[in-house]
């Protein structure tokens, strides 16, 4: 099944809308796929990650007649450049629009994101409780961003993005040796200052969330702690609430080898919710 942006039956949301001039590339782009609307799950992408990690994940549930949002959030799928000019606050920006086009399209919304989209997830479940059904947030930073010494010198960050504008990237920490997660390659130190306020925003308000859960964590995680997983599930408020190991996936589990585990998990999820 292939992206239905720019076809005729898709809605003119404002989350599908490429700004004039930009070059986002094919990979990066925000998707749309409908379903019977009954049903909607709004998909977040990771840190310096674009859509593309998050298509089989649609596709899968749009062929269960889920309907399917996928936001570009700022600064990605262009250039890494582009990542130093927008602030957490406008990525919460972007999901909340996805998220209020979404449920005026779907009578039951759900949320489901990688990485950083996980946290965006539980941010928005924080925030607009009435508006979500369910959340499946997957290998998601809240409490610890990264393992060992790098946790660390994430203190250092505020100051360090001043005079290194660039760190190696997180991305395709993936145990399948045959997929390549597109990701830049490099990230913006200011970008991830950004993110650091997010973590800890979203740590703050965490036993707000009331929503039902399926949080997915692997084993085996290289970027993100796998305790932020136990963190997750120990301290929202969700009376449905599993937490889900995934034993043959490194980070970006979404493309790797359990990647089937959370999309039946997450279409289980739907179906009894909806």
């Amino acid at each position: 099944m292939k992206k239905e942006t720019g076809q005729p039956e898709t809605p003119a949301l404002e989350t599908l809308r490429i700004p004039p001039g930009l070059k986002v590339i094919e990979e990066g782009k925000p998707f749309f796929i409908k379903g019977d609307n009954k049903a909607g799950c709004l998909l977040i992408h990771g840190f310096t990650g674009t859509t593309s990690s998050m298509l089989p994940m649609g596709e899968y549930l749009s062929s269960e007649g889920i309907t399917v949002l996928a936001p570009r959030l700022p600064g990605h799928g262009t250039d890494v450049k582009d990542m130093s000019l927008y602030s957490y606050l406008d990525w919460v920006k972007t999901v909340e629009k996805a998220l209020e086009e979404l449920a005026s399209l779907c009578e039951r919304v759900f949320v489901a994101g990688l990485s950083m989209g996980g946290t965006l997830t539980l941010y928005l479940a924080e925030h607009h409780p009435e508006k979500i059904a369910g959340i499946v947030p997957i290998c998601a930073p809240v409490t610890r961003i990264a393992p060992g010494i790098q946790q660390h010198a994430l203190f250092l960050v505020p100051f360090l993005k001043h005079l290194l504008p660039y760190m190696p990237g997180p991305g395709n920490d993936l145990k399948d040796p045959d997929v390549k997660e597109i990701a830049y390659e490099k990230m913006s130190t200011v970008a991830l200052h950004e993110l650091v306020k997010l973590v800890k925003t979203v740590k703050k308000d965490i036993g707000r969330i009331s929503a039902p859960a399926r949080i997915f964590e692997a084993r085996e995680d290289h970027v993100v702690p796998p305790e932020n997983a136990s963190y997750i599930y120990e301290n929202i408020s969700s009376s449905d609430k599993k937490l889900i190991w995934l034993e043959n996936s490194y980070h970006v589990a979404t493309l790797d080898y359990d990647k089937e585990i959370i999309f039946k998990e997450t279409a289980e999820l739907i179906r009894q919710y909806s």
